[in-house]
């Protein structure tokens, strides 16, 4: 069986090489996107949760412009993948990005902590669902259970693809939203992703 290509990050954090050094991402054009999947984030440190991770900038950001040149990218992603996009975003927003282990996490994917000032804790469910697959009322507050179970200070479910229709109306979930609950469909996702990359420059 092949071994699998290990890619490495330069010093100065700015290029993604491979083993022998050769550099990986000089444009996206023809770039291989399980390629690139290979290595948006990397595990930092264990946490009582799951895993730290950080971004790799390089790769997570190359994903980030592919995604705003051809948004149904967004749809071939893998679960965990799609995941490990979420967490980069946090980190790159200024957060403590924790990923859940993938069994036995309540319904919660990954984490963000704030790393100073006031305390913030963001539960975020990942729903990574093709296209007109839609987030029932269930699973919105399968993740309200576990935000009040579990100390957090806000909730978020983040989808690829969009909500049931009127899922607002719910009364527990319109009293959540009014509380701090955030439903975020593929969308909305892609412009915080761009909002993102506007203020990094």
């Amino acid at each position: 069986m092949a071994r699998e290509p290990i890619y490495l990050v330069t010093e100065d954090g700015d290029h993604l090489v491979t083993e022998d050094g050769v550099p990986l991402i000089t444009g996206y054009l023809g770039l291989d996107l399980e390629l690139l999947l290979s290595a948006i984030v990397e595990g930092i440190g264990d946490h009582s949760d799951g895993q730290l991770v950080r971004l790799i900038a390089p790769a997570w950001w190359a994903l980030e412009d592919l995604l705003q040149e051809d948004p149904e990218l967004l749809f071939q992603l893998k679960d965990r993948k799609f995941e490990e996009l979420l967490a980069g975003k946090y980190e790159a927003a200024g957060y403590r990005a924790i990923l859940t282990p993938r069994s036995g996490d309540y319904g919660v994917d990954v984490i963000a902590e704030s790393k100073e000032g006031p305390r913030v804790r963001i539960f975020d469910q990942a729903k990574r669902y093709s296209r007109g697959r839609l987030v029932p009322a269930n699973d919105v507050r399968a993740l309200m259970g576990s935000w009040a179970f579990r100390d957090a200070t806000a909730g978020v479910v983040t989808t690829t693809s969009d909500f049931a229709p009127r899922i607002g109306e719910d009364p527990a979930i319109k009293n959540a939203l009014s509380q701090g609950l955030r439903l975020i469909n593929g969308p909305t996702l892609l412009q915080e992703l761009a909002e993102l990359r506007k203020a990094k420059g």
